[in-house]
């Protein structure tokens, strides 16, 4: 599991001051960003080697709010490898108070958007978490 922080800012939230739901999936990348980068390899290194990750699922569960300035913390993990799927868990936090659960799941893609089996290197990060 990879962790990674920051901070709510003003635009993030809505009209009732709290964090606006869409921003979460944007943490979720943050998240994942921060987990290719702790395992060695970062995501423009995938796709400058022809590998792109869209997002083909992802879920979100709210389970209290996150408001401007809070330091939140995204928790990480891979939790899944398909033939040609990945799949990430996350967690947000404040505090260690939770805040959100959800997770995405992606399909391996050249850039013709044809779907590829996880090349070696994204394996063995996979499987080093």
């Amino acid at each position: 599991m990879v962790k990674a922080q920051i901070r709510v800012i003003y635009g993030d939230t809505d009209a009732m001051g709290q964090a606006y739901y869409g921003n979460y999936l944007k943490w979720f990348e943050v998240g994942r960003a921060e987990w290719f980068r702790a395992s060695g390899k970062s995501y423009r290194e995938l796709e400058s080697g022809g590998v792109y990750l869209p997002v083909v699922e992802a879920h979100c569960s709210y389970l209290k709010p996150a408001f401007y300035d809070d330091v939140i913390t995204i928790a990480t993990r891979f939790s899944f490898a398909g033939p040609a799927r990945l799949k990430f868990d996350y967690e947000i936090s404040r505090d260690g108070d939770v805040l959100t659960r959800g997770y995405t799941v992606h399909v391996c893609v050249n850039k013709d958007r044809k779907v590829l089996k996880p090349p070696d290197y994204l394996k063995m990060l996979i499987e080093s978490e």
